[in-house]
């Protein structure tokens, strides 16, 4: 029978059908990040309002209800008939893509939501919305239902006289059917990220499920920051040893693009950590103005370093790796008509912003430096003492460099690569030890897992230079396996060999061990690896109860409880606890861990650059007293039960 295919097979989605069709279009996925995202939108809007002057206090709360309400005190969203569309304002932008103020520069200079598709999407996807507006003397209101308004919008007047917007959502589980709950630390260090880039505002975070907290009081959080980035520097700094205590600032406006730059370099971190925003929104995945930011640093410093005679005139340039390491840097653009890629905008594109970075941030640091020969000498004998050490790892490095993602013969030969030559399709276990190793090769499916097995720790990279990491045996087998290339590099998604980067490690204390040197490894070396989505972890059982003919397998101590006391009180079952992967079949392994169909993976997300970079500085380098710090603040939190001891 032939298939007809006429223009009645021609779907046309209107209003906010789209979205609803394909959030993930719209909000990146239906997952916990896109649950999140949707906040991000509304604040986004109201911080949009504070860079135009017109917002002072953005206030967040989580509702008891499972919903949340953000406010601000700006203009408030205009509630008069739009002339277009016949209705109001507010229910325009509320239920029209692409409806907004951002558009013909009247109302906002620079934005972030530049796209207006974020509180319609938001309210695509709740199950209902309540927007009030205050504006003109009067309180507006409106709910709406799955993006549909189900009430006119009403006014009436106010009893006091403010402006602004408060909009409250709950998400519709239909569409977020992972998970509808809010987490408390994401949205704080987004919260916390926004007032630092806006000096002066005030975001005000109250938790009020008091039932979640397990208390009669809720969580509050102000955030103010009069500092700015300069003061964001500081935070990420706080368990550092800065080379120099005053952090170098610029800030101001060339051809209407308002930069702000803030720089410290440390002498205990081996890797930069450059932290780029675009009208207040975090670019991940880099954009202009970083490679503005990167150019006009190697080239400066360069400069200095010859006329300083820091490097005669027959030495090689350093290079930005070299310049960056141990620097900590937050750049703040605000563009008036902003390039993004995507609706989740995680890279800027505007080419011109890059020659305004250069030029700009070129002409001050220099003077800047040249005012502070000191300050200048000691970044330049730090990078200096890095070009040094990459020099004593040369060799070691251009065997990495020759162990290309296309000369597999020179591939570690420890690795059990896959058949498949297609990245996308092909992933890769990272276990420990030769046992767990020979059981993840038998049961893999190896036309597309491949299998390296690690011998015991690796190297910690947070606490090691150059020549060190470059020497290092099992470092190398990564490096060459993975295809990642050199350190400080750019990172090329082309040259990797697996999409699916998975560490597979015992479920012990020792795995846990090795799974989080493994983290603090991909997170200096090659951050980009985990915030384009590549790094996964593996979740094996660490008990199977068999009763009769069932088996369960259990993941924790928890579990395991849960499991038992479903059995009758007289039932006969037995506990197998895995000391290790080795110990497991490899069939076991292939069902519980391996398959696509029924094993568990959790994807390695950054959700606040600088509590991560905060959190590998204490955990995992030198100094004991932080580290100490951070053990008797939480140990106290853990369930002593859960442990493996």
């Amino acid at each position: 029978m032939r298939n007809s295919y006429s223009a009645n097979q021609i779907q046309v989605l209107e209003g906010l059908e789209p979205v609803r069709k394909r959030p993930s279009m719209y909000i990146g996925s239906t997952g916990i990040q896109g649950l999140h995202h949707l906040v991000y939108e509304l604040v986004d809007n109201s911080v949009d309002e504070a860079i135009a002057g017109y917002c002072k206090q953005i206030q967040v709360n989580l509702n008891p209800d499972g919903s949340v309400t953000v406010s601000d005190d700006g203009r408030g969203i205009p509630t008069d008939v739009h002339p277009r569309t016949g209705k109001s304002a507010l229910e325009t932008v509320m239920t029209v893509l692409h409806a907004g103020g951002k558009f013909g520069g009247g109302s906002y200079k620079v934005s972030g939501g530049l796209h207006g598709v974020g509180i319609s999407v938001v309210n695509a996807l709740s199950a209902w919305v309540e927007a009030t507006v205050w504006r003109d003397g009067y309180v507006y209101t409106q709910r709406f239902e799955q993006g549909i308004p189900v009430t006119e919008l009403v006014g009436k007047p106010s009893s006091k006289p403010q402006t602004g917007t408060s909009i409250s959502f709950q998400p519709d589980p239909k569409v977020f059917t992972i998970e509808t709950e809010f987490d408390y630390n994401t949205l704080a260090g987004r919260l916390r990220e926004l007032a630092y880039l806006n000096a002066g505002v005030e975001i005000i975070f109250r938790d009020l499920r008091l039932d979640l907290l397990k208390s009669s009081e809720p969580r509050v959080q102000n955030y103010r920051y009069d500092g700015g980035v300069k003061e964001y520097i500081s935070y990420i700094n706080r368990d550092k040893k800065p080379l120099h205590e005053e952090i170098i600032y610029v800030q101001g406006e060339w051809n209407s693009v308002q930069v702000e730059v803030a720089l410290q370099w440390c002498t205990d971190a081996y890797t930069d950590n450059l932290l780029g925003f675009a009208n207040s929104i975090r670019t991940i995945d880099g954009g202009t103005h970083l490679e503005g930011l990167k150019a006009v640093l190697t080239r400066t410093l360069n400069t200095i370093a010859r006329k300083r005679n820091k490097l005669k005139e027959n030495d090689a340039k350093l290079v930005g790796e070299n310049i960056r390491e141990g620097l900590t840097g937050v750049i703040s653009v605000k563009v008036p008509n902003p390039e993004f890629e995507g609706q989740t905008k995680t890279k800027l594109g505007n080419t011109e912003v890059r020659g305004i970075v250069d030029s700009f941030f070129g002409k001050i640091l220099t003077e800047y430096l040249e005012f502070r020969p000191s300050l200048a000498d000691a970044i330049l004998d730090k990078a200096i003492q890095a070009f040094n050490a990459t020099e004593a790892a040369r060799r070691a490095r251009e065997l990495i460099r020759r162990k290309s993602v296309l000369e597999t013969s020179t591939l570690p030969g420890k690795l059990a690569d896959c058949s498949s030559r297609e990245p996308d399709k092909s992933e890769i276990f990272i276990v420990e030890g030769t046992s767990a190793g020979g059981t993840a090769k038998q049961g893999r499916d190896r036309r597309f897992q491949a299998i390296l097995p690690l011998r015991g720790k690796i190297l910690n990279i947070e606490k090691t230079d150059d020549a060190k990491i470059y020497g290092n045996e099992e470092i190398q087998a990564l490096i060459a396996a993975l295809g990642l290339g050199i350190k400080g590099e750019e990172f090329d998604s082309s040259h990797l060999r697996y999409h699916r980067i998975i560490l597979l490690t015992d479920a012990d204390v020792d795995g846990a061990h090795i799974r989080t040197l493994l983290l603090t490894f991909f997170y200096r070396y090659q951050r980009s690896l985990i915030e384009q989505g590549y790094i996964y972890i593996g979740c094996p059982p660490l008990y199977k109860v068999e009763r009769g003919r069932n088996h369960y397998y259990c993941y924790d101590n928890r579990e395991r409880n849960q499991t038992i006391a479903q059995f009758p009180p007289n039932a006969n079952y037995t506990i197998q606890r895995f000391k290790g992967l080795g110990e497991m079949m490899p069939e076991q392994l292939w069902e519980t861990t391996m398959n696509p169909q029924s094993r568990t993976l959790k994807q390695v997300t950054i959700e606040d650059a600088a509590e991560a970079d905060q959190i590998f500085t204490i955990l995992m380098g030198d100094h004991v007293a932080p580290r100490r710090e951070f053990i008797k603040t939480y140990g106290s939190r853990l369930n002593l039960a859960d442990l493996d001891t």
